[in-house]
């Protein structure tokens, strides 16, 4: 997951888009009234005036596309955003380093025996549905690793994910050009001093769910959701790239690094 070095692109056709929140709409008609406004179809980038929902949100919806997506802070959690300001946006985003990111691509099999699919940029989880505690066969490139883990969920994590969901869940942060996913137990009661392993960025994962009925799980890559399943796979898709500007001098790579040295 590559960090190249300013950039040099030039950009002549900017797509605004915002949360509704008034800080970032009050952001927006500065924005329009000063650099105008294409249309996402047709922009050279797109900036996103919000949180980090927006961001992940603004990734997914133009996934095949390949555009650079430069988000600047206008909500509450802006780990991806780099700091608001109106003025020298072209010369920001002409500076700014890009972050080459993949997402995984999750496969579940519902208890229905229907087949669904669905990308995450920062994790695919696996969580428990009920007051019983889930229990779950993990394989790893088709060898068993742990026959069950009894537990309230489990998550896969890509390094810009490895901050979000995973970190909350005591996982590893990634550094950004790691080639490593990290798979993290949330609330484990059985092995309960697994803490997890992390794994090759070419790792295919497979969750087998136990006891399906009495112990339901949902599975959720990002904010999709499907629930009752019985199966689980989880790979990188390295034919999708997703590009990420930041400033040069809060590079994503930086901020996962400053992270860890945070207490």
């Amino acid at each position: 997951m590559p960090s190249d070095k300013g950039t040099g692109m030039k950009f002549e056709k900017i797509a605004f888009v915002a949360t509704d929140m008034p800080e970032a709409q009050a952001a927006l008609k500065s924005l329009r009234a000063r650099y105008g406004d294409a249309s996402p179809d047709k922009a050279d980038v797109i900036v996103a005036l919000g949180g980090d929902g927006l961001m992940l949100q603004t990734l997914h919806e133009h996934m095949e596309r390949r555009i650079p997506i430069y988000g600047m802070n206008r909500g509450s959690v802006g780990f991806l955003m780099n700091e608001y300001r109106d003025d020298n946006l072209l010369e920001r985003l002409e500076a700014a380093e890009m972050a080459t990111l993949h997402p995984l691509r999750m496969k579940v099999t519902l208890v229905s025996g229907e087949r669904k699919e669905a990308l995450a940029i920062n994790e695919v989880s696996l969580l428990r549905e009920t007051y019983q505690a889930a229990k779950i066969r993990i394989s790893i490139d088709g060898k068993t690793r742990m026959e069950e883990l009894m537990c309230d969920g489990v998550l896969v994590a890509t390094p810009a994910g490895s901050t979000a969901y995973n970190l909350s869940a005591q996982g590893p942060i990634v550094p950004i050009d790691a080639a490593l996913l990290a798979l993290t137990p949330i609330s484990a009661f059985r092995p309960r001093r697994w803490r997890g392993a992390l794994l090759s960025h070419r790792a295919h994962v497979r969750f087998e769910i136990l006891e399906t009925e009495k112990r339901p799980v949902s599975a959720v890559a990002d904010h999709t959701e499907f629930r009752s399943v019985c199966d689980v796979e989880v790979e990188e898709d390295a034919s999708i790239d997703l590009l990420m500007l930041f400033d040069a001098d809060h590079s994503l790579d930086e901020r996962i690094l400053t992270e860890q040295f945070l207490y």
